[in-house]
C-alpha cells in the first residue's frame, strides 16, 4: 500500500504508479479525489471507475457501522472506499491524500510507502500560513521504520525532521531527460532508455521518478518493459489535457500559484497562438491573485465565470484580482467556454482552469455539445 500526498502532483503520481502496477500484472485499488464529472471516478478497481452497486454497498456499510459517531463528507468516503478494497481480491493499493496528511481519513491506514510530492502554499486555514506548517502536516502520512519518498527539491525542516526512512529527490532517486528518453536513478540502481510519461509537462518527470522510488522502496519486482508500457498508457483528465479539434482547448486543475506556474511553463512550450483565451473560475479560500498573476504573461483573453454555492468565487471577484487586463465576465464556466469557443480562430489556444469545478463543468458542457453536434 502506498499513500501519496502533497501540494501539486499527487494525482499524477498515483496515476503513474496505478498504471505501472497494472502493466506489471498486480490487481489495483487507487482511491484518489475530487472527481471531475462523477464520483465514482474517485475508487478505481483494476483501472476501472467503480460501479453504482458497488459504492452503494460500501456507503450502506459505513452507514450501518457507524453508529451514532458523525462523519464528514470525506471521511464517509473513504471509509466506503477502504471497506470496497477489502471486498476485492487486490494486490497492491494508492491512496491519495485529500488535504494536507497528518489529519486527512486516508492517514487512518499505515501505508507501506509514503510519497510527498510537492510543498506549497495552498489550504492555509487549515494547514498553516508557510511551508514549515504546510510541510509537518504533509509529513504526518510517514511512518517510522518505512520509506517516505520525498519529490520536492527544496523540502522545508519540519519535512527533514519528520519520522520515516526519508528518500530525497536529487540524493537518492534522480531523472536526468536525455533527447527522446530520460533515465531514472534510484535505491536499486538506474534504468535508463526510459519513454517519457504519457502526462504532458516537465514536471511529470520528477512525479515519474517518484512514483518509481517508492516500488524500487517496496522491493516490488518490475520489469524494464512493465515500466516503459506502465508510463506509456498513463491517463489522467484534466492535467494539461489538450483535447482533439480546433481551436485547440486545453484543460488544467491548477488552482494554486505553483500548480498555475507549471500551467504556464506548459502553455510556453506548446506552441504559437495569436489568441490565448483562459476560461477560469475558482474559489474563495484559493490565492486567486497569485494564480492569475502566473498566467497573466500567456493570456490575451480572459473569460472570467462565477462558481456556485458558498465557496464559489464571483467573476466580479476574479477581475478586482487580474492586474492591468481587462476581462469579460460570466455566470458560469460552461457560458464562459462557450463564448471563448464563439470568438477563437482555429488557430487560438483555450486553457481551461481555475479549479476542479470549472474543469468539471467544461467537460460535461463539451460532451452535450459535441454529442449535439453530430
Amino acid at each position: 500500500m502506498i499513500t501519496v500526498g502533497g501540494t501539486n502532483g499527487k494525482g499524477s503520481t498515483c496515476a503513474m504508479l496505478e498504471s505501472i502496477l497494472r502493466a506489471a500484472g498486480y490487481r489495483t485499488g487507487l482511491y484518489s479525489s475530487p472527481h471531475l464529472v462523477r464520483y465514482n471516478e474517485r475508487v478505481r478497481i483494476a483501472g476501472a471507475e467503480g460501479e453504482d452497486r458497488l459504492l452503494c454497498e460500501g456507503f450502506a456499510a459505513v452507514e450501518a457501522a457507524r453508529g451514532g459517531t458523525p462523519l464528514t463528507y470525506f471521511e464517509f468516503g473513504t471509509l466506503a472506499a477502504l471497506w470496497i478494497f477489502g471486498q476485492e481480491k487486490l494486490e497492491a493499493l494508492v491512496l491519495e491524500v485529500g488535504l494536507g496528511g497528518r489529519l486527512d481519513a486516508v492517514n487512518a491506514i499505515d501505508a507501506d510507502c509514503a510519497v510527498l510530492t510537492s510543498v506549497g502554499i495552498d489550504h492555509v486555514d487549515y494547514l498553516g500560513p508557510d511551508r514549515e506548517s504546510i510541510g509537518r502536516e504533509k509529513a504526518g502520512i510517514f511512518r517510522p521504520g518505512r520509506p517516505a519518498v520525498i519529490a520536492e527539491p527544496d523540502p522545508p525542516r519540519s519535512v527533514l525532521d519528520a519520522k520515516g526512512e526519508k528518500l530525497f529527490f536529487n540524493r537518492d532517486f534522480s531523472c536526468k531527460a536525455e533527447g527522446a528518453q530520460w533515465t531514472y536513478s534510484g535505491p536499486n540502481g538506474k534504468r535508463a532508455g526510459l519513454a517519457y510519461p504519457a502526462l504532458r509537462g516537465a514536471i511529470q518527470l520528477r512525479n515519474a521518478a517518484a512514483a518509481l522510488c517508492a516500488l524500487d522502496a517496496l522491493a516490488l519486482p518490475i520489469a524494464m518493459q512493465e515500466i516503459r508500457s506502465g508510463l506509456a498508457s498513463v491517463a489522467l483528465p484534466a492535467r494539461f489535457q489538450v483535447l482533439p479539434g480546433r481551436p485547440q482547448v486545453i484543460l488544467d486543475v491548477a488552482h494554486n500559484p505553483q500548480a498555475a506556474h507549471a500551467l504556464a511553463e506548459n502553455l510556453a512550450t506548446s506552441g504559437f497562438a495569436p489568441e490565448t483565451y483562459a476560461v477560469c473560475g475558482m474559489l474563495k479560500d484559493k490565492d486567486i491573485a497569485g494564480v492569475l498573476r502566473e498566467l497573466a504573461p500567456r493570456v490575451t483573453q480572459w473569460h472570467l465565470a462565477t462558481l456556485p454555492g458558498p465557496r464559489g468565487a464571483a467573476a466580479d471577484e476574479l477581475e478586482a484580482r487580474l492586474e492591468k487586463s481587462s476581462a469579460r465576465k460570466f455566470g458560469s464556466p460552461a457560458a464562459a467556454l462557450a463564448a471563448a469557443l464563439e470568438r477563437a480562430s482555429e488557430n487560438d489556444k483555450i486553457v481551461v482552469f481555475g479549479s476542479f469545478l470549472t474543469v468539471g463543468e467544461a467537460i460535461t458542457w463539451l460532451k452535450r455539445h459535441r454529442t449535439s453536434k453530430r
